[in-house]
């Protein structure tokens, strides 16, 4: 394919795309593009192989897939927000709120409450978060640090790499602290647990 060729299929291309992409406006249930479903099998945790503690090669694309897609829609100025950047990171295909995630989950993905890279972190509603929360885990540190990436947690942006950590009385997650700012651990937030994605 030639230079020219090459330039007019983008030029077909990049409208359709940016109309796909204009339904990803909120963190309800939105109508865009995603980076697809893993399937709607449900599979066991605990047979598959001890899961990675960083990203795999696949688990990378979703993320700069993700990340292209949300600069794209800050480009024509639209709204980030973590719903459709957890999806298109995870490739878990779940529509809704954020604090909807963990319901809508039960029998289609295994949910826990341990971490896993390539899982998404589903955080409670708050009276300060009502809308709840959802990051996708990028790297298990030890038993209770992480780095997630997620969108709007610092309003309209994407954040990769950003470090949580488990203050839980028992060790389940089920209350964070999460580095907003380089550093400094913000204030503690509840997370209701872990949906973990279907392997392909």
């Amino acid at each position: 394919m030639n230079k020219n060729s090459l330039a007019r299929s983008w030029a077909i291309r990049l409208p359709i795309l940016a109309l796909a992409l204009a339904g990803l406006t909120a963190c309800t249930d939105t109508v865009g593009m995603s980076a697809g479903t893993m399937g709607g099998s449900k599979v066991s945790v605990s047979s598959m192989q001890a899961p990675p503690r960083t990203l795999t090669l696949a688990l990378a694309e979703r993320r700069d897939f993700a990340v292209s897609t949300a600069k794209a829609m800050r480009a024509r100025g639209q709204r980030v927000w973590c719903v459709p950047f957890a999806r298109n990171a995870s490739g878990i295909d779940i529509r809704g709120d954020a604090r909807e995630w963990w319901g809508k989950a039960n029998g289609i993905y295994d949910r826990g409450n341990e971490p896993q890279v390539g899982a998404v972190m589903a955080f409670s509603a708050t009276r300060k978060n009502p809308r709840g929360h959802v990051a996708v885990v990028s790297q298990v540190l030890s038993d209770r640090e992480i780095l997630i990436d997620h969108a709007n947690w610092t309003r309209n942006k994407v954040s990769l790499g950003m470090k949580v950590i488990d203050i839980s009385d028992k060790g389940d997650w089920s209350r964070v602290r999460v580095e907003s700012t380089p550093g400094t651990l913000g204030r503690p937030y509840p997370v209701t647990g872990f949906i973990y994605p279907v392997e392909g």
